[in-house]
């Protein structure tokens, strides 16, 4: 009995121990649930307001040379001269190389030979017909032989020409890729030449400007790797456009520059719409990952409000929707507010 009694005491006391122990924890919880009241902050603001700011829509071109060629062999043989290397500046008409063809020289004598028989048979024959000691049959014959002949003496000349490439006009050799030696096929290339005293511009147009686009405009170009803001005038514009990127080529005319280069990167600004737009200063938008938020004011209070925005300009940025032409946005200050914190207006 006493046993039971002793543990009958001691599991009373457990139980009462529990509940003041429960008891104790949960007004220790309600009194940390009661919200910190939050300081007031100092900050700038600023009301917005509707303008209409210059819209520009950029895109990307490449700096070309107007007048470019690449250099082809046309017969096959050894490369047994390259009088240039990359950067060389050439003339029309200078020599770029020299393909060895014995096999074509032998056609030209055997051609020339054949043509000098074909002359004196059709003489000797001409000379007959006067004394009536040929036919006039024979003589159209012999006729029609020459100018076979000539034919092939013209076409073997021709081939031989080949052998000797030349340069089509004034330039400079931007890629080699041949050297002495190689073997020249036709249509493998040896060189490539281009004109950099007349430099243009590619860039591909989204379809939904091409229209508003005229020869003759002039756009402003920006080529970074020149550090340099140029004008540019289109001179082409293609009519129809690539059904896969919806864009069709532009071509505009530069003028050239000492630190300009074929292969640069350009950006072409192409005229906007226009409209009003809500913009505020850069300093009071502030991006949190994906997304960008601004703190607008109510009664003393800082409020957090998302927001999608657009063009950049200067210092300004676009709102496209968040906030509205009368909100008050604070500008300054606003690096380490909370939503609903008190502020008060510098």
């Amino acid at each position: 009995m006493t046993l039971l009694y002793i543990r009958q005491a001691l599991l009373i006391v457990l139980i009462f121990t529990a509940v003041q122990s429960s008891g104790c924890k949960s007004d220790h919880s309600s009194a940390d649930s009661v919200p910190k009241k939050l300081p007031a902050a100092t900050v700038e603001v600023v009301t917005v307001s509707e303008t209409a700011p210059p819209r520009q829509i950029e895109v990307m071109g490449t700096v070309q040379a107007a007048d470019s060629a690449s250099i082809a062999a046309r017969v096959s043989g050894n490369i047994i001269e390259l009088p240039v290397s990359l950067g060389s500046l050439v003339k029309k008409g200078d020599l770029l190389a020299t393909i060895s063809a014995e096999e074509i020289t032998a056609k030209l004598l055997q051609a020339q030979a054949q043509l000098e028989q074909a002359t004196r048979n059709l003489e000797r024959e001409r000379n007959l017909l006067k004394k009536n000691a040929a036919t006039a049959e024979t003589v159209k014959t012999l006729e029609e032989s020459k100018r076979i002949a000539e034919a092939s003496y013209k076409a073997a000349r021709t081939m031989l020409s080949y052998t000797s490439i030349k340069a089509p006009f004034d330039g400079i050799i931007t890629q080699k890729m041949a050297n002495i030696g190689d073997l020249a096929t036709p249509g493998k290339l040896l060189l490539k030449i281009e004109n950099e005293t007349r430099l243009q511009i590619l860039a591909d147009i989204p379809e939904a400007l091409i229209l508003e686009l005229s020869i003759g405009d002039i756009l402003p170009v920006n080529i970074p790797a020149a550090g340099l803001n140029i004008a540019g005038k289109i001179t082409e514009i293609a009519p129809t456009a690539d059904p896969r990127s919806r864009t069709a080529p532009v071509k505009l005319t530069i003028q050239p520059e000492t630190k300009i280069r074929s292969g640069q990167f350009a950006r072409v600004a192409l005229p906007g719409t226009s409209g009003g737009a809500v913009m505020v200063p850069k300093s009071a938008v502030l991006s949190m990952g994906q997304l960008d938020r601004v703190f607008i004011v109510r009664d003393d209070t800082a409020h957090m409000q998302l927001v999608k925005t657009g063009i950049h300009h200067a210092d300004m940025i676009e709102i496209i929707s968040g906030i509205n032409a009368g909100d008050i946005v604070i500008s300054q200050g606003n690096s380490h507010l909370q939503d609903g914190q008190p502020i008060i207006i510098q």
